[in-house]
């Protein structure tokens, strides 16, 4: 990884990514863009708190897709630190190892717009405010959605793209194709693999 000392403005990009998809990847790089980051991490979740119950491909799967879907990305890197965590994967654990290894940046938190009303659910959200900005990914057709007060929040420009990993799951299931949607070599895996089905 990249020295901490090299690092002022640092973006988290948490999630399942089940599967990562052309979506994840266009928010990302205008996320960098609009923020000026230095570094961009994408942290998979081992289980996410919000998302119990749903058949996540298996994690070294996940890992080895974004790897891929990552590849010569020189801006960006997959952080495995949830997965090797293990268990349901909370925010403010990564939140305050990033602060730990980067006391000097200022972090940014990236999350859909579904999420903004969560927020105060979050696990320990009063510690997570301080420590983190949270930078909002439009959806189309959403209307933006308040944060609570306590939470530094701001809303990204981005490349809004009606791709979910959701449809593209659905897809697979149903047969028919997703070239497009995810990059070429996540679109091997997941064939070879039969995952989704």
């Amino acid at each position: 990884m990249t020295a901490p000392r090299a690092l002022r403005r640092v973006g988290l990009f948490g999630g399942s990514f089940n599967p990562v998809h052309v979506a994840h990847l266009a928010v990302a790089d205008a996320a960098f863009e609009e923020l000026e980051l230095d570094r961009l991490f994408f942290i998979p979740a081992a289980q996410s708190p919000f998302k119990q119950g749903i058949a996540l491909a298996p994690a070294s799967l996940r890992l080895r897709m974004l790897r891929l879907a990552l590849a010569g990305q020189s801006h960006a890197e997959v952080d495995d630190q949830e997965i090797r965590r293990g268990g349901v994967s909370y925010a403010i654990d990564t939140v305050r190892d990033y602060a730990r290894r980067y006391p000097m940046a200022e972090l940014f938190y990236l999350i859909g717009a579904d999420h903004v009303a969560q927020l105060s659910r979050w696990r320990d959200a009063p510690a997570l405010a301080g420590l983190v900005q949270f930078a909002v990914i439009p959806r189309p057709d959403e209307l933006p959605v308040a944060a609570a007060p306590t939470f530094r929040v701001r809303c990204l420009r981005g490349m809004p793209i009606g791709v979910s990993a959701s449809q593209i799951r659905g897809r697979v299931a149903a047969g028919l194709s997703i070239r497009w949607l995810v990059p070429s070599g996540v679109d091997d895996v997941i064939r070879q693999r039969r995952l989704y089905l």
